[in-house]
């Protein structure tokens, strides 16, 4: 049976490539001269380090717009908490959203289960996968999920026939 999964990731080698150009432009621009300003990548986070509050909207600023230019949902990443302040250094950990939670997994079958398509739609963990008999159904329930009543980004993968 002809079956996808759906998924929330994010192209780490992009975001790596985002980082780096963003690191980049916080080295060269002038009003970041000896601000020792960097990105850092940990785990499931981006740590911002500067020297004031002004500069981390700065490049949060940065951060963003290389972000969408790699082609990367903005909305993958979380919603920051506020800039810690220690010492003389500001931080802001902004969390990167990978995977379905519970929440929006059962949300999704839900649609699919009231859009009344010849499709089936199970939990697996992070993800769902959706079959039915006929690819064009399969493509319907996609359409129906990139309708964007779910706030997170969503990928289709392992699409099979």
């Amino acid at each position: 049976m002809p079956s996808f999964d759906v998924v929330s990731e994010v192209d780490h080698h992009e975001l790596d490539n985002a980082l780096d150009q963003a690191n980049r432009e916080v080295g060269t621009r002038f009003d970041f001269k000896g601000a020792d300003a960097a990105y850092n990548l940990q785990d499931k986070s981006i740590h911002l380090e500067a020297q004031n509050e002004f500069q981390i909207k700065q490049m949060l600023d940065i951060l963003y717009t290389k972000i969408a230019k790699r082609k990367i949902d903005l909305k993958s990443l979380g919603t920051q908490a506020d800039i810690e302040t220690r010492g003389k250094r500001a931080i802001l950990v902004v969390d990167l959203l990978e995977g379905i939670d519970a929440e929006s997994s059962r949300k999704i079958t839900k649609m699919i289960k009231d859009s009344k398509l010849k499709v089936q739609a199970s939990i697996q963990g992070e993800q769902v996968r959706i079959t039915g008999k006929k690819k064009d159904d399969l493509q319907e329930a996609m359409a129906l999920l990139r309708s964007g009543a779910i706030d997170m980004p969503l990928q289709f993968t392992n699409f099979r026939d």
